[in-house]
């Protein structure tokens, strides 16, 4: 019987989501995803209860976290591809779906439909723990500006975790990968900064920030969140469609 195409790439993207639907890490990474966050963002609005809160926006404290925040979206998308490669089910996958290209561009997508709700909820919590906390005493925001942050906060994680899921799928294994990415995120790109001032704005996290944090206009080479978008996204789609070229080359 001929499958047709449409209906083949629908069957591959439902078995790509129920693999990383019935995977207990995702969920586990998601779940202390949130609650890191709540903690968090319970700490910020501490500090801001106890400074010149009238100064600060709900907003901008509530999206404090963003930084720490993005660790727990990289472990996601280095979780939904090196996850196959332990024990070897991607033979398994492999021998069921033959197709990489169509297998490994699915399991992006899969991966981005899990995530987008999941960023968006995390991310909004953050925000809203914040204003139940100091909506007497922050500055406060316009409801169309904290839609276009949360909207923006909500991208900018997405595309973390589907660049880190790209990584993954190059390396494929879950450590390397993690102290490859953890190890830019946190430590290279944060000390590198000073001295590329004119390349910072280009680096993927550094721009993803202008997604959701409205820029400065006394920052050199500022961006707008658009320009930030745009950035992010180019980087993502370099790396997996490195790793889709990689995945088609290589055995399993």
């Amino acid at each position: 019987m001929i499958v047709s195409s449409s209906r083949k790439i629908a069957q591959i993207l439902r078995a790509e989501l129920d693999k990383l639907v019935t995977l207990p890490l995702i969920w586990r990474t998601l779940m202390g995803t949130f609650i890191v966050n709540l903690v968090l963002a319970a700490a910020f609005t501490s500090v801001g209860l106890q400074g010149a809160a009238g100064t600060q926006s709900i907003l901008n404290i509530g999206l404090a976290s963003m930084g720490y925040l993005q660790a727990g979206f990289i472990i996601l998308g280095i979780i939904a591809t090196c996850s196959e490669y332990t024990g070897g089910q991607i033979r398994t996958t492999l021998a069921t779906i033959p197709w990489r290209g169509i297998q490994l561009s699915m399991k992006h997508l899969a991966l981005a439909i899990i995530t987008v709700p999941a960023a968006f909820i995390i991310a909004a919590s953050g925000v809203l723990y914040t204003f139940m906390m100091m909506r007497d005493t922050a500055a406060w925001i316009e409801t169309d500006t904290m839609i276009k942050a949360l909207a923006g906060a909500t991208g900018y994680l997405t595309l973390t975790t589907l660049l880190s899921a790209a990584i993954g799928a190059l390396i494929r294994r879950t450590t390397p990968a993690l102290v490859v990415l953890l190890g830019y995120y946190f430590i290279v790109s944060p000390l590198t900064r000073d001295y590329l001032l004119r390349f910072k704005n280009y680096f993927p996290d550094t721009a993803g920030f202008y997604m959701y944090m409205p820029p400065s206009s006394d920052e050199l080479n500022v961006l707008t969140p658009m320009q930030g978008t745009g950035i992010s996204m180019l980087w993502t789609l370099i790396f997996v469609t490195a790793a889709i070229v990689f995945y088609r080359k290589r055995d399993a």
